[in-house]
């Protein structure tokens, strides 16, 4: 047997012939596909091309996975088309290599196999997965502002036909093993401690490779091709818009010109590429993909040890924290004032659950994780406590005053509040400094983000906790400082509040929704507002304007009154109706500069929260906007929107906007302490 080849990639050839073509990026837990492991790999297959054994197989040798994709820091040194299709293209012809290769050649994937590493699987001529569900298979390039590169534009069509390459292309969402094997996308499925044997067997059999459905194949050829291209681009266009999201649409236009067809199609591939790199759009989402890639490593730098979690109180937001508690695997106790309360959230959170587990045996192991405690005697169990009850301060102290003493030695208290101040909530405590704010966002399941409060007094050593346990239960931590509605909340409900004052100068809610939409955010400020809940938005919105001397709009009060709460209540400002809001038809045009008021008042506010020091840095504070608002990812965030428009330009617009309609707009003094 030959010696391990060193480097990125080991090369060994078996008794059997076999060739053994490891990847093993070096100093690094995962492979990805950097420039230089490319390299490698070109010399690592012209040592196989010299050996000439009977089948290759392609394994990694990381526990994590396969390989997870292009290194994408890469893509931040793009400057031109040029440089792109000279990076891509050299990729390519290091994979074609690959694919030319005379022997059989198998792919053997455990764990993931994403982006580059798909394409490169793809490539060669079976590919042979682990059946478990770390499984993951896809290219999400287009969550990146890119496409596949490496082929993948061509080889997938091929492999598993245009209509499934193009929506597996189009949501950049990846496929679990079983679904992989019904796509053809992998040849056969095995247990993993099997993957080498049957990878092996899968290369000395050589069975006929699997291409296309006929039905597909016919599809690939013109004029079929185009009328496939065109449904595809009416089903993209509900989604996204070309000038903000272009990847999905080159992805069709690839489609449609060349059908996978031919050397030309990698060529055209690489070109597309190469273009999308220097978009606006990629450098925002790759800038967004660094961004929570910091907030990931910010929970890593304490270890908090959790098995046992307790929340007080079974509201929406309580119920839904412990039922995402209990989905990342933690025994979960809830606690109200009443046995019927607990009872209730319970049942709702496990029928929500059991609706959308991959099985019975999930459903009734999150079920039998989530235990009702009306006495609280889970505290002192557990190693974190979350209080999660109605935004009333002295309720709170009043709640923690009962907590504290039964807590065990090193458990994480934590608040859920919206908006109240941490130093004045832990007042009543005998150890204020072990009280931290884990603020998670409605709906929790969907949210990613998870504030870090900290105040004055607050132990580092437990913000450091916090922030592990953010991660355990995969969520990005975002640190701030306390103060009035902390981070998210101060920056969004400026936006919320000109929605509201345009609402009162008679603009119809469904327009100021789509002006919104436009821009780029996931929804319109009316509708988020009924989403979090018009008592909700009151209530912070009173607190913002005390502490801020902003507007209150009165447009809430009379609903609230009323009892018409949003989606909760099936009516708010708009009536809802199976979960989705009824609009009315209107042909009215928005105002000029409505865009301007709602999206220039989160910018303003967002620079008031940099110099008030509530976050570190502006990439922190773009963080949490994009990942706690969903700010339009394909900007960047409020703050570095507003660097790509122009610090002068957006100063000068809001001293406009401030003269048209009040001092609300008038620019925050940090903006002249922003570096240029």
């Amino acid at each position: 047997m030959a010696a391990a080849f060193p480097n990125h990639w080991t090369w060994t050839v078996d008794e059997r012939g076999i060739g053994w073509l490891g990847a093993d990026r070096a100093g690094a837990s995962t492979n990805v596909l950097s420039r230089e492991v490319l390299e490698s790999l070109n010399e690592r297959l012209a040592q196989a091309e010299a050996a000439r054994p009977r089948a290759i197989v392609v394994w990694s040798a990381k526990r994590n996975g396969f390989i997870a994709g292009a290194d994408i820091s890469e893509f931040k040194n793009l400057v031109t088309p040029e440089q792109g299709f000279d990076l891509i293209r050299s990729g390519q012809l290091v994979i074609e290599r690959l694919a030319r290769m005379p022997c059989p050649t198998v792919a053997a994937i455990h764990g993931f196999a994403l982006g580059g590493g798909l394409e490169l699987a793809l490539a060669c001529r079976y590919r042979v997965a682990a059946d478990e569900d770390t499984v993951s298979l896809g290219v999400p390039e287009v969550q990146l502002g890119v496409h596949p590169g490496f082929g993948g534009t061509v080889r997938l069509p091929r492999l598993i036909g245009g209509r499934a390459a193009l929506d597996m292309t189009l949501s950049g969402k990846p496929v679990r093993a079983k679904r992989a094997l019904a796509l053809g996308l992998v040849d056969r499925l095995c247990p993993r401690e099997a993957l080498r044997d049957v990878a092996a067997a899968v290369a000395l059999e050589a069975p006929t490779p699997r291409r296309a459905p006929w039905l597909d194949r016919l599809l690939s050829y013109p004029p079929m091709r185009a009328i496939v291209a065109a449904q595809a681009r009416a089903t993209v266009s509900r989604r996204v818009r070309e000038d903000q999201y272009p990847a999905p649409y080159a992805v069709i236009d690839l489609w449609r010109r060349y059908g996978a067809h031919g050397e030309a199609a990698y060529v055209a591939e690489a070109r597309s590429i190469a273009t999308l790199f220097c978009t606006d759009t990629s450098r925002s989402l790759v800038r967004v993909f660094f961004l929570q890639d910091r907030l990931k490593a910010l929970g890593g730098k304490a270890e908090l040890p959790v098995s046992r979690v307790h929340v007080v109180g079974a509201g929406t937001m309580g119920a839904d924290i412990a039922a995402w508690c209990a989905r990342r695997g933690l025994e979960v106790t809830l606690q109200d004032r009443s046995e019927d309360l607990v009872a209730r959230a319970i049942e709702r959170v496990r029928k929500e659950y059991g609706d959308r587990a991959r099985s019975a045996a999930e459903a009734e192991a999150f079920a039998a994780r989530l235990h009702a405690d009306s006495a609280g005697n889970g505290i002192a169990d557990a190693e974190v406590v979350i209080e999660a009850i109605y935004e009333d301060a002295e309720a709170k102290q009043a709640l923690y005053v009962s907590i504290e003493p039964r807590l065990k030695s090193g458990a994480l208290l934590a608040t859920n509040t919206s908006s109240l101040e941490l130093g004045a909530l832990a007042t009543t405590l005998a150890d204020p400094t072990r009280l931290v704010g884990l603020h998670f966002f409605n709906p929790v399941a969907r949210m990613p983000l998870v504030e870090v409060i900290h105040a004055g007094r607050t132990d580092p050593a437990a913000v450091a906790a916090a922030m592990s346990f953010a991660r355990r239960l995969d969520k990005l931590p975002v640190p701030c400082r306390s103060a009035p509605g902390f981070l998210v909340n101060r920056i969004l409900f400026p936006y919320l509040t000109e929605a509201m004052i345009a609402a009162g100068e008679g603009v119809p809610l469904e327009v100021i929704d789509a002006v919104a939409t436009r821009f780029g955010m996931p929804v319109g400020p009316i509708e988020l507002a009924d989403t979090v809940g018009l008592d909700i938005a009151l209530h912070v919105g009173g607190v913002l304007s005390a502490a801020f001397d902003t507007p209150r709009p009165a447009v809430l009060e009379p609903k609230v009154a009323a009892g018409e709460l949003g989606r909760k209540t099936g009516r708010g400002l708009y009536e809802w109706r199976d979960g989705k809001p009824v609009r009315a038809t209107t042909t009215v045009a928005p105002p000029a500069d409505l865009e301007d008021r709602l999206i220039l008042a989160m910018l303003n506010e967002s620079v008031a929260c940099l110099g008030a020091g509530i976050v570190a840095d502006e990439d922190l504070l773009d963080a949490g906007i994009v990942f706690g608002t969903g700010f339009a990812p394909f900007r960047g965030g409020p703050l570095y929107y507003a660097r790509r428009r122009g610090l002068g330009a957006v100063i000068a617009r809001l001293r406009e906007l401030e003269a048209r309609h009040g001092k609300r707009f008038r620019p925050d003094p940090h903006w002249f302490s922003l570096k240029p």
